[in-house]
Parts: C-alpha cells; structure tokens; sequence
C-alpha cells in the first residue's frame, strides 16, 4: 500500500510523541491472547476514538491470576497499557489486582506523559481488568459453601463480618465500611450488597 509523504509524516510525529517504553510495547506487546479456560472477561470500549479492549484471566483457587491476556483495536498508548497492567497483576490475588487496577495513577510512572487525546487509555483497561474480576467475583459469590454468606470475594469477608462492624463502630457509608475491613476494597462488585446491609442495620438499631 502507497502512503503519502504526509501520512507518513503523520504516523512517525504521532510515536514521536510517545515514550521509548510505549513505543517498544506496541511493535512488540505482551500478553496478548486469551487466558487459558475457564477464563473470566472484561470489556470497555471508547465511543471518543473508537478503541476497544477485551482482557482475560485464568484465576487459581486461591484466588491467584495465573494468566492475564488481552486484546486491542486502538492507539498505541491503549496496547502499551495493557501490555503493562498485564504484567504487573500477573501473580496477584484478585483483591489485590483489583485494587490495583482502581488506582488512576497506577500506570502513569511507567507511561510517562501522555498526549492529551491518549490520557484516558490506561482508565479502559484498568476498566476492562476490574470487569473481568467482578464476573470472577460474582461466580465465587453464587458458588460459595461456607457457613455465613460471602459479600466481598476479593478480600473473603463475610455478611456477619460486616455487620459486626457497623454494629460496633456505628458505620453509615461504604467508605466507612471497606476502611474497617477491606470489603469493597476490590472490585467493588459487592457495593449494593454492603447498601443493602447498611440499610437493615441501622434501620434496626
């Protein structure tokens, strides 16, 4: 395929603007693929530029990730991101990924500065990560055995627990709750469970 002079000088002005580390990953990106079966998964998409990104995990017993995979249709900062997201919650448990991956700033030391149409790349795959840790939460939440009912699965604290605690510190909001005992603190997918719990509480005390 011809490409004009200016196309060309168009695409080499634009990775001009990236970091040595950006470019690198997008000509040799890692992690790319699906995670081996049963795997967990998470989308996000950007209607501004077109992107979309689907992230897969294979997640252990134990609550570890054993395999993080992705794949992308956008910019190079977008492949970059998740080349390096996947790295780093590669041998987290989900809890810990999760919260990871809630963090805004948790790619841009390594990212350096983005241009400003690229900034919100990092924000679609930490996106895509927590989703694919929420559908893992909610299958461990409905396939749970234990004695008391399981809320949070990234940080295995039950409905007794928390109860427990917003009897004894008289907690009002989430934030309260997940500052006692971490529920929350992951994936988030049990927010409207600890609403509900919140609720019959205190309207009972």
């Amino acid at each position: 395929m011809h490409l004009s002079r200016a196309w060309k000088s168009g695409i080499i002005t634009s990775m001009q603007r990236n970091s040595s580390l950006t470019v690198e990953l997008f000509f040799n990106p890692k992690h790319v693929g699906e995670a081996t079966e049963p795997r967990f998964i998470g989308r996000s998409s950007s209607f501004q530029c077109g992107a979309t990104l689907r992230v897969s995990l294979h997640i252990d017993e134990s609550a570890q990730i054993t395999e993080a995979k992705f794949k992308a249709a956008g910019c190079s900062v977008l492949v970059a991101s998740a080349s390096l997201l996947m790295d780093q919650v590669l041998g987290k448990t989900t809890g810990e990924a999760a919260a990871f991956g809630q963090q805004a700033e948790a790619l841009k030391d390594k990212l350096g500065a983005l241009p400003v149409e690229r900034s919100g790349c990092p924000a679609l795959v930490r996106e895509a990560l927590v989703s694919a840790i929420q559908e893992y939460s909610d299958m461990a939440r409905d396939e749970w055995e234990g004695d008391e009912a399981l809320i949070c699965t990234c940080f295995g604290v039950s409905e007794r627990r928390i109860e427990n605690e917003i009897e004894s510190g008289g907690l009002r909001t989430i934030m309260e709750v997940t500052k006692a005992c971490n529920a929350g603190a992951g994936c988030r997918s049990c927010y409207s469970l600890i609403e509900d719990i919140l609720e019959e509480v205190n309207r009972e005390q």
